[in-house]
């Protein structure tokens, strides 16, 4: 699990960096995907924020929300699902290789692991061999979670 406390204080250290501002919103939806073991789309944060702040957010609002957080590298986007995950690398410095999510069908859940550039650079390749440009390395796939599989092999 992840240590929200310390998170924020490392984002709010390198926004004031940065000049950028960690507002309340903006720190409120960075908890809830922070603490969500799933990706959240913007009216899941919106009922989060209603239920856990009490207070209530448009999700236009939530959407610049997001925009800002994730133009910072705080979160991610799952283009195929719209929805978003904090990035399992929040506090960490360096540059990062391309993220790939395992999202599993069953509960939700979301982990991000880390694509070796080599690997990018076939796929890549191979999109343009066939005259097809990458806009997105980013890599979505969908299963099933270890929990989930146990549980299926169960039944």
């Amino acid at each position: 699990m992840v240590d929200v406390e310390k998170v924020l204080a490392q984002v709010e250290k390198d926004c004031r960096r940065t000049g950028r501002r960690l507002t309340e919103k903006r720190k409120q939806v960075l908890i809830g995907l922070l603490k969500s073991e799933r990706a959240l789309s913007a009216y899941e944060i919106v009922n989060y924020c209603k239920w856990t702040y009490q207070t209530s957010f448009a999700p236009m609002t939530v959407y610049r929300i997001l925009e800002f957080l994730e133009s910072e590298k705080l979160v991610h986007k799952l283009h195929i699902t719209n929805k978003y995950v904090a990035c399992s690398n929040i506090c960490c410095k360096q540059e990062h290789d391309v993220a790939q999510f395992l999202i599993c069908d069953s509960c939700g859940s979301v982990k991000e692991v880390s694509v070796d550039g080599s690997a990018l650079e076939t796929l890549k390749n191979n999109a343009e061999h066939v005259g097809f440009q990458v806009k997105s390395p980013q890599i979505e796939l969908h299963g099933l979670c270890q929990n989930c599989c146990s549980k299926e092999q169960a039944h």
